[in-house]
């Protein structure tokens, strides 16, 4: 079951993160500043990067996979999201500044389920 929702979690990231980069290069590239139009593909490239990632250990692993898969799933929405966040609020003037921290912290996470994949392999 825990497979399941890794693999799901996995598609739906990768599927949200082609129609926010097409929102992106589409509607966005209108709206935002150049710098804040790299931001968001940043987040965008991140959240894919690590959609195909949750895919590959949601089929692969059997055991590690759920510790692992829950750190890339916590990383993306803190990562991407915040980031998608920060931009978004930026344009309107209203910059919400407290999702500023929650962009490391969800780099970290990301970071762990590197690490946790590392060790499975070694």
């Amino acid at each position: 079951m825990t497979q399941q929702i890794i693999l799901v979690f996995g598609a739906s990231f990768g599927l949200l993160a082609v129609v926010f980069g097409a929102f992106g290069a589409h509607a966005l590239k209108k709206v935002l500043t150049e710098e804040q139009l790299k931001s968001f593909e940043t987040g965008v490239k991140y959240q894919m990067y690590h959609a195909l990632v949750l895919l590959f250990t949601g089929s692969y692993f059997n055991s590690p996979a759920p510790l692992i898969g829950w750190c890339f799933i916590i990383g993306i929405m803190l990562f991407s999201f915040s980031i998608y966040g920060l931009v978004l609020s930026d344009t309107r003037g209203k910059k919400m500044k407290f999702l500023g921290p929650i962009t490391p912290l969800g780099g970290l996470f990301l970071i762990i389920g590197w690490v946790m994949l590392l060790v499975e392999f070694l």
